[in-house]
This record gives structure tokens, sequence and C-alpha cells, in this order.
């Protein structure tokens, strides 16, 4: 139960933030499971509904999960500390592989196209009321949407890909309703879900994408949305192949009330095609980020879906923010018109580095995924054991826990501060880290 700690509260807001103080503070666990609701009403003097509305809100905060008749416990991952609590603290003599951003000497320049789009037009400063949404922008956007075969459909711009993904799931899910996630899977994504009242439904993944059986089931058992990855997947590199495409599509079709979202964070940084999913269902969008190959600080991505999927996102994002600001928009549409980023460069450079390190683990006969992007993934029996064991050697990687729901333990190392000397020893650490000699103790 609850060990030492009373949870405290006359109001349904009090008790669900103590609630929520004690998460973030450790003095309760994950897993561990609340009193239940008379017990605790009875024990604070409140009525059970007013303890019923705090457990609610702690649910669709991510905080707690209802376990049947077993009552409500800790999510094993609350959205109070986060997957990202989960990191590493590397040492300042070490080499920190875990934190999935880009290489800086990749990215472009930005004052000149900041100055350039500070003073475009007539000048005058954006005001309320005015077009939110750059025209240039959506002009390079939509000719390459259109060449990568993304079926029309109107734009917009959101603040990066997780507050895309965030609109397009409360524009038409409500608590309660179940998300279909890769796993392993975006830890941030991994986070939101559970953080807005919905479920997650784990989908095993390889380098082809998403398992065509595991979303069968888990459209089948009720998943009334579905987030994929189409190129870079994170943490495991896979890209959806023509092949796997045709056999999702297929599920799908079958499924045509399901929200697909696509998310290709991986433009700009990957040479591999997109096959996209887009348009087999009633409502769908795909999110086109400038995160990887501009600068994560932009905060920028571009949305395209069926015309009432984009109006919803629109609707709500005009009571809250209004819009993204336009001298990024124009920032990035100047980037992007003029080949600022040698993409074929980049996807080369990051490729090497994957391709080098996935081909020199094997030498030590470790297994290792890395088809594209920036990260590579490598399964490991102890994860735990192995992130220590690399620490101790002076790398940092993030464990696996950061992107798995029920998929087998694993690292990601992301490749971007990798340099061609920096394969060797590495690869020698985490084959010691993953397999440890036997003659060494670590009790």
């Amino acid at each position: 139960m609850l060990g030492e700690y009373r949870i405290q509260g006359r109001g349904a807001a009090e008790i669900a933030a103590d609630v929520e103080r004690a998460v973030a503070g450790g003095e309760l666990e994950p897993g561990q499971h609340l009193p239940p609701m008379r017990e605790l009403a009875a024990r604070l003097g409140v009525n059970p509904n007013t303890v019923a509305a705090a457990y609610r809100v702690l649910r669709e905060r991510g905080v707690i999960e209802t376990a049947g008749r077993r009552g409500s416990r800790i999510r094993p991952k609350p959205a109070t500390t986060g997957r990202e609590q989960l990191g590493v603290e590397v040492p300042a003599d070490g080499r920190d592989l875990s934190t999935g951003n880009p290489d800086p000497d990749l990215l472009p320049r930005l004052a000149p196209a900041l100055a350039a789009a500070a003073g475009q037009g007539d000048r005058r400063p954006v005001r309320y009321g005015d077009d939110p949404v750059d025209a240039d922008l959506l002009r390079v956007a939509r000719a390459e949407l259109d060449a990568d075969g993304v079926p029309a459909g109107p734009l917009t711009v959101t603040s990066g890909s997780l507050d895309a993904i965030e609109r397009l799931l409360t524009a038409h899910l409500r608590p309660g309703d179940a998300v279909a996630v890769e796993d392993p899977g975006w830890g941030s994504l991994l986070d939101l879900v559970p953080a807005l009242g919905l479920r997650t439904v784990p989908v095993g993944v390889d380098d082809d994408g998403p398992l065509v059986a595991d979303l069968r089931r888990a459209l089948e058992s009720g998943a009334r949305a579905l987030v994929v990855t189409g190129r870079a997947q994170n943490p495991t590199g896979a890209s959806v192949t023509a092949t796997r495409a045709r056999a999702l599509r297929a599920v799908l079709r079958a499924h045509p009330e399901t929200l697909l979202i696509e998310d290709d964070h991986g433009h700009g940084i990957v040479d591999q095609p997109l096959h996209s999913l887009a348009g087999v269902t009633g409502h769908w969008a795909l999110v086109r980020s400038a995160a990887k190959a501009y600068g994560p600080d932009l905060r920028l991505a571009v949305l395209t879906g069926d015309a009432t999927t984009v109006d919803r996102v629109r609707g709500r994002q005009r009571l809250g923010p209004g819009w993204v600001s336009l001298l990024l928009q124009r920032t990035v549409a100047r980037l992007w018109a003029d080949g600022a980023v040698d993409r074929a460069a980049v996807a080369r450079s990051y490729g090497a580095r994957r391709d080098a390190l996935v081909e020199a683990l094997a030498g030590h006969g470790v297994d290792a995924r890395g088809r594209s992007g920036m990260n590579v993934w490598i399964p490991v029996p102890d994860e735990t054991g192995a992130v220590a064991r690399l620490l101790q050697a002076g790398w940092g990687v993030a464990p696996g826990a950061r992107f798995r729901i029920a998929s087998a333990p694993g690292i990601r190392v992301t490749v971007s501060p990798l340099t061609d000397a920096d394969i060797t020893p590495l690869a020698a650490a985490v084959a010691a880290a993953v397999r440890p000699s036997p003659r060494r103790s670590y009790a």
C-alpha cells in the first residue's frame, strides 16, 4: 500500500495536487496502490465523489492508472516525472550520446535567414488578425509533399511535432480512448498519450516499420488512433518500406474510422523515401518538423491532413497561442527554399556514422539496428547494467526504458557527436557492457 505517506486535501484539486507532489518528490513510487476511494474519503472527511473526481484528474494527467478490481495505482512512468527523467548524468570528461540532438555542424546558420525574414515585405509588424500562416512556407512545403505522394489537403503550422500530435489527438479523441503507438517509440509521445487521459496500445517495430499483425490486433482491440514514424524512427532508425506500407494500408482500410498521424521528423536528414499511409482513413494528418534539419530551437512543424482535422487544429490553436511566430515561419521558408541544408550530405554523414558503429558492433558479435536517422538501437539483456558500465567507461547512452512499453530492453546511442576515431573504442565498450566478463564482479 502507501507505506508512510498519507494523502492530504479537502477538495478534489487539493487531493490531486498532493498526490502529484508526492510522486514528483519520490514519496509515492511507480506501482504503488492508492487507497480505495471510500476509504480515503472517510479518512479525509470528504464525500467519496470528491476523491473520485481527484482520481479522475490524476488519470487524465497520466499520473495514475486504474487496474480493474485491484484499484488505482501510480503509473510505472508517471507523467509528472516523464521519461526524460530516466536520463544519465554524464561526467564532464565523458561523451554524451544520449540526447538525440542533431550534429550542430550539420545545422544551417540561422542569423542570415532570420535577418532576411525580419526585413521581408513592407516591414509592418505582424498584428492580431493577420493571416497566421506564411504563404511562402506553405508553397515550398506543399511542393515537397506533392513530390512525396502525400494527398492534397490544407496546411497549417504548429510549434513542433509534439504540439501537432497533441492537438490532433485532442481534436478527435476523448479520455479513455486508446492510441496505437510504436514500441519501442518516441518517449515524449509515450508520456503525452496518458497525460491526455488516453491509453497506449503498443505496436512492435522492426527495421521496416510497425509490425502488421500488431497493428491489426491493436485496431481490432479498439484503438482509435495510430501514430507512426515513416523514417528515422526514434529510437530504432526504422524506415517504412513500400512493401510494409502496402500491408499497413490494407489493415487501415479495414478500420477507416482510425485517426492516422504520421510523424515525418526525419525529413531533410535521411535518404530513405517516404512511403506515406495518408489518405487511407477518413481522418489523417502528416507532420513535418524542422527540428532535426534546421535546429530544435525553431519549434516549428508543417501539418497537412483532411479538411476537418486541420480545421479543428486551427480552431483550437486560435484559442491558445493563436499562431506560430511569422518570423520563424519566414525563416524556415527561406532556409527550405534556398537549400540551406545539403540534405544528401547530411544523410550521408549520419549514415556513415550509423553504419560504421553497427558494423563495428557486429564485429564484436553485438546486434544493432539503425537503418535511418541519427540513432542506433542496441538490444541488451540488462539495460540498467549496460548503461552503468558504459558510464564507467566514459560513454553516456540513453536507457531503453525511455522508449519502451512492453518491448525488450535496449539502449539508444545517438551518433551525432561521434567521430571516426570514436567508433572502435565505443563498440568495444558496448560489447564489454553488454556481455561483461564472467570473471568480473559487480556485486
